[in-house]
Order: structure tokens, then sequence, then C-alpha cells
């Protein structure tokens, strides 16, 4: 089931694109646990000398889908935290210049002393 982003105060592009990225996560995870009750309940239904045939590949195939499903969760939380660390090497990299520019500005007020 599909969910709608959350409405978030994120003002850059990069935090954006976290919060997309989470919410995407997020929705990967969840289908990932529903998929493995699927699974589960299938297994218990089907017992092992029942799972011939059409059943038996398409569990196979349920358990590899499962399995990429957790595995893009886990990537897509890396790239969260790669996000995560560069919107704050930008914040600082944007209070740096905020600083440098009043400084500068400061400077050019001060009268020259000659």
């Amino acid at each position: 089931m599909y969910q709608q982003p959350k409405a978030t105060s994120a003002t850059t592009p990069l935090e954006r694109a976290l919060d997309q990225n989470e919410h995407v996560k997020d929705t990967v995870e969840q289908s990932a646990n529903e998929l493995f009750v699927i699974n589960a309940v299938l297994k218990q239904e089907l017992p092992k000398g029942t799972q011939s045939g059409d059943a038996a590949q398409a569990l196979r195939k349920t358990d590899e889908l499962e399995t990429r499903i957790q595995e893009s969760a886990s990537n897509l939380a890396q790239v969260n935290q790669v996000l995560e660390k560069e919107i704050g090497e930008r914040a600082d990299l944007e209070r740096e210049l905020a600083r440098t520019k009043a400084t500068l500005a400061q400077a050019k007020d001060e009268p020259s002393v000659q």
C-alpha cells in the first residue's frame, strides 16, 4: 500500500531527497516484511511434500524477491547515511561562508587607518 510522504520542513534539494529516500526505504522495508509473512503462511499451508511444480517455483521466486527487497532497503539506508553526511557538511560550509561574508562586510565598513 502506497503512503504519501509526510510534509516536512525540508528546505534544500538534498533534504527533500533524503526525506523522499527515507519514505521509499520505509515502504520497501514494509513490503519485505509483508512478503516474509506471506511466504511463511504459504510454506505452512503447503508442506514440503506438496511444494512441487508451480507452487515450489513460486515459493522460490518469492524467497528471491524477499531477499532483493531486503537488500534494496539496506542500500537505501546506506544512501540515506551519505545524504545525511552531505547535508551536514553543506550546512557547516554555509555557516562558514556566512561568517566569512559577515567578517568581510565588517572589514569594509571599518575606516582604514593610514
